[in-house]
């Protein structure tokens, strides 16, 4: 009898799932027989401390960091290197010179973002140095490695950047 109270312990457990219809042991899918739990929402229990802890290695997110930062330094290096010495403020559209108006301002457009794009590389080795490289400004949560390693100045997860830029 033993052994049947051993396979019956060590059966997976179901998930409770709260929904319009109150409390009942679903799937770990999250469905029930015959269909899903429409308006119903997963009890998860509070994360610990540990399961907010970033999880991508400090020393990779310094290599992903100073190879983006190396990037950044270089194109806004060849910008200054290619840029012309500008147009003076009596030129006018149309005038022997002013065909490179839109280049320049469109230059001088991308200098601003790589500005920018600098200044996220410096608050992200910030975050790297406190401890919080790869959890959300917004929420804590952590951030996956893989967005990371795609966006190494990553602030927030997908969900959050989404939203965040919506507004």
């Amino acid at each position: 009898m033993s052994h049947a109270r051993e396979s019956v312990d060590s059966a997976p457990r179901a998930d409770v799932v709260i929904g319009d219809s109150g409390a009942g042991a679903t799937p770990p899918g999250g469905r029930l027989a015959g269909g899903s739990v429409h308006g119903a929402r997963r009890m998860s229990s509070p994360r610990s401390r540990a399961d907010s802890l970033p999880s991508m290695d400090p020393e990779q997110a310094r290599e992903l960091l100073a190879r983006e930062r190396t990037r950044i330094e270089r194109e806004l290096a060849t910008l200054e290197r290619g840029g012309s010495p500008g147009l003076s403020e009596d030129t006018e559209p149309g005038d022997e010179g002013s065909e490179d108006l839109y280049e320049d301002e469109r230059d001088e457009g991308r200098r601003e973002d790589l500005r920018s794009e600098l200044a996220a590389v410096a608050r992200a080795e910030a975050r790297l140095a406190a401890g919080t490289y790869g959890l959300s400004i917004e929420s804590g949560e952590p951030i996956p490695d893989a967005r990371l390693e795609a966006r190494p100045t990553a602030e927030r997860t997908v969900e959050e950047d989404e939203r965040y830029r919506r507004t």
